[in-house]
């Protein structure tokens, strides 16, 4: 493996992926240690600190941006009622999260998904998609689910997504400078 230090400007590809129909998959059951929790009008600091801990392997950035750049744009996003965060809790502490945003009418948009690292391999990543997808779903009105993920994202995230039911439908190239050192 190479590292590839931080400051490095570096190019990904970002797939947008759709699924246009309702999945036939039943609701998973989680682990007996494991708990779902929706937040209540949460915090800006609780959102980003799920987004760091998830996203900062993978060079989860823009909120953090944002926070600084525009905090209340940030603040009427992770607060709006039609934008839902679900924690899983495992043995007291957040192994992952997924957020739903059905904000545009006829589609829930899966916002954010993602384990803790110390989470990713122990089985949870499938089913907690699956009750991601269900609860998008679950809104009256839904005809479709939007989700995106990138090449700087888990290695697995695009062929889960799409074992589940997305189709790509865009492609886009971009770059990024990072903001800590990555293995290549």
């Amino acid at each position: 493996m190479t590292l590839i230090p931080a400051g490095t400007e570096v190019p990904f590809t970002v797939t947008y992926l759709e699924m246009t129909r309702r999945p036939e998959f039943e609701r998973p059951q989680l682990d007996g240690d494991i708990r779902l929790e929706r937040a209540i009008d949460p915090p800006v600091w609780y959102f980003l600190s799920l987004y760091d801990a998830v996203g900062r392997e993978y060079e989860w950035q823009d909120r953090f941006d944002q926070a600084e750049d525009d905090p209340a744009a940030l603040q009427a996003f992770v607060r709006h009622p039609d934008v839902v965060i679900w924690t899983a809790i495992r043995n007291g502490w957040p192994a992952g999260f997924f957020m739903v945003d059905w904000r545009e009418a006829g589609v829930c948009d899966l916002a954010y998904f993602g384990l803790v690292p110390q989470a990713v391999g122990a089985g949870l990543g499938r089913k907690l998609l699956q009750i991601a997808i269900l609860t998008g779903w679950e809104r009256e009105g839904v005809e479709k689910m939007t989700v995106n993920t990138c090449t700087l994202d888990h290695p697995s995230a695009l062929p889960l997504y799409q074992k589940m039911g997305f189709e790509p439908v865009e492609r886009e190239e971009r770059t990024r400078i990072l903001v800590y050192d990555r293995e290549a």
